[in-house]
């Protein structure tokens, strides 16, 4: 890894042990630009690690410390996530900046793989679970879009960082999609969703009526496990894949236990 250091002043003393990582994308225009932001006492933000288009990590805060990047967040039911999380944004414009034709921009292999790296050697110094391993939109579905749905989740599951669920069987019968959950709908379907997606982590209450925390933790959950289809609607195949999903993190949670 290619390390380089530029101290930020906002930071503070943690509260709790580290059991966290959360992965951001910066949503600036550029990075000089993000780590001046990172680095301003009035910005009041802060992270323990930014990783530059090329691949070069620049550490910010130490990890011992409270870094400030999380803000109001929640994840299996906790809190102060600051905290709780190392936190490492990666420079990319993401959905406030995207390229010349409106996409969103890919992250570069080198950068990927510093990020990966990175990660890795975080995972090997403090006791983070799996299931604890989450990008911004994961702990703050309402309020937060990054590190996005073009990046590459599956790939960092294959490199040991986060979970990705195995393959669903071949099935014969209709076309994938099927009947969605919406906005507004209600129902022990509805219900089964919400009880999955707060098992996870996801913060929403259990209330059987597709609300906005629903909504907000069904685009959320798409955004990293079903980047092709980001509606906030669940069809079959959501529902599908956020069942694998639970079912892989209770796995985790059992054999941690």
């Amino acid at each position: 890894m290619r390390l380089v250091a530029r101290p930020s002043p906002n930071f503070n003393a943690r509260r709790h042990r580290v059991d966290m990582l959360v992965l951001h994308y910066t949503g600036m225009e550029s990075g000089p630009a993000a780590e001046a932001r990172l680095c301003d006492p009035a910005s009041e933000v802060s992270a323990h690690y930014l990783v530059r288009e090329d691949g070069v990590i620049v550490q910010m805060v130490a990890e011992a410390q409270r870094a400030w990047h999380a803000g109001v967040a929640r994840w299996q039911g906790e809190g102060d996530l600051n905290s709780r999380s190392i936190g490492i944004e990666i420079v990319n414009g993401g959905h406030d900046f995207p390229d010349a034709n409106g996409r969103l921009t890919p992250f570069p292999e080198v950068q990927i793989s510093a990020v990966i790296s990175l990660s890795r050697a975080v995972l090997a110094r403090w006791p983070i679970d799996q299931t604890r391993i989450v990008g911004h939109s994961d702990i703050a579905p309402s309020r937060k879009r990054d590190p996005g749905e073009h990046f590459p989740w599956r790939r960092l599951s294959q490199e040991g960082v986060g979970l990705w669920p195995p393959e669903a069987p071949t099935r014969d019968g209709p076309p994938e999609g099927g009947a969605a959950l919406r906005a507004g709908d209600t129902g022990v379907e509805v219900e089964r969703m919400q009880a999955m997606l707060l098992a996870i982590g996801y913060d929403l209450s259990v209330t059987a009526a597709f609300d906005e925390a629903a909504q907000a933790a069904v685009r959320a959950f798409q955004r990293r496990w079903r980047p092709e289809r980001v509606t906030g609607e669940a069809d079959a195949a959501c529902l599908d894949m956020i069942a694998r999903v639970r079912a892989i993190y209770a796995s985790a949670a059992d054999g941690a236990a």
